[in-house]
């Protein structure tokens, strides 16, 4: 298990798929430490995953075993992007799901970055 509890990384899944380049992506930025890059289903106008270069399962793991300069790499990764697409001043949201009951679908620690357009509340109370 992992160090949040969650199976094993596998390498196979679909994100070190296309981190190693077998499988395409319309990147949006690509550096040491992570690549950003659209969503093939976006759910807003503007919706990339930004995935770090390495074997993490989830925000426990990469947050427990990655280095403090690729946490930093990371994250400053995920902002540059949002300014990028110009999403700062409008609004942005940046969400990642862990687990199943958090709805993680791919086995690779990432965020998405939402916006282009007014977003809302991000979970209703009651459900």
């Amino acid at each position: 298990m992992s160090v949040s509890g969650l199976p094993p990384y596998d390498p196979a899944n679909i994100f070190a798929r296309i981190l190693r380049g077998e499988i395409p992506c319309k990147r949006v930025h690509e550096d040491e430490w992570a690549l950003a890059f659209h969503d093939i289903n976006p759910l807003t106008p503007t919706h990339v995953l930004v995935i770090p270069k390495g074997e993490w399962v989830s925000a426990a793991d990469f947050h427990a075993g990655a280095t403090a300069e690729a946490i930093a790499g990371f994250w400053r990764a995920v902002a540059a992007v949002a300014k990028a697409l110009g999403l700062e001043a409008p609004g942005y949201r940046i969400l990642s799901n862990m687990g199943g009951d958090g709805g993680q679908e791919v086995p690779h620690f990432h965020v998405h970055v939402f916006g282009g357009r007014p977003l809302g509340r991000m979970v209703r109370a009651g459900g």
